[in-house]
């Protein structure tokens, strides 16, 4: 047993192994000065973003016609063309019927 344990003690590992050293202070350092460097870059770029992307602070916007006639007349806003329809044609907005004619559920 007595020669397990001098076997033991013989075999440890020296004081130095598992400590950080000056390459692991040289990482950390390096690592250090990488996220500076990335902060003050971010800061540079975030600088330049506006401060709103709403369409009416780009000023005017020039609008080239597919016509000639579109030139005359102003083109609709959109979905005009089906507010129109929808306004000729007020039963296309209705609840669906029933096989007999008869309103549904929904319709009272």
């Amino acid at each position: 047993m007595t020669g397990f344990v001098l076997l033991a003690a013989d075999q440890q590992l020296p004081e130095d192994v598992g400590k950080a050293g000056p390459i692991g202070a040289l990482l950390t350092v390096l690592l250090f000065l990488a996220i500076l460097l990335l902060v003050r870059s971010m800061t540079t770029h975030l600088k330049r973003v506006p401060r709103s992307f709403d369409a009416g602070d780009d000023g005017p916007q020039v609008i080239v016609p597919d016509t000639p006639a579109e030139l005359v007349d102003p083109r609709p806003e959109p979905g005009q063309e089906l507010l129109d329809t929808l306004r000729r044609a007020p039963r296309a907005i209705e609840a669906p019927r029933r096989d007999d004619d008869r309103p549904g559920p929904a319709g009272g």
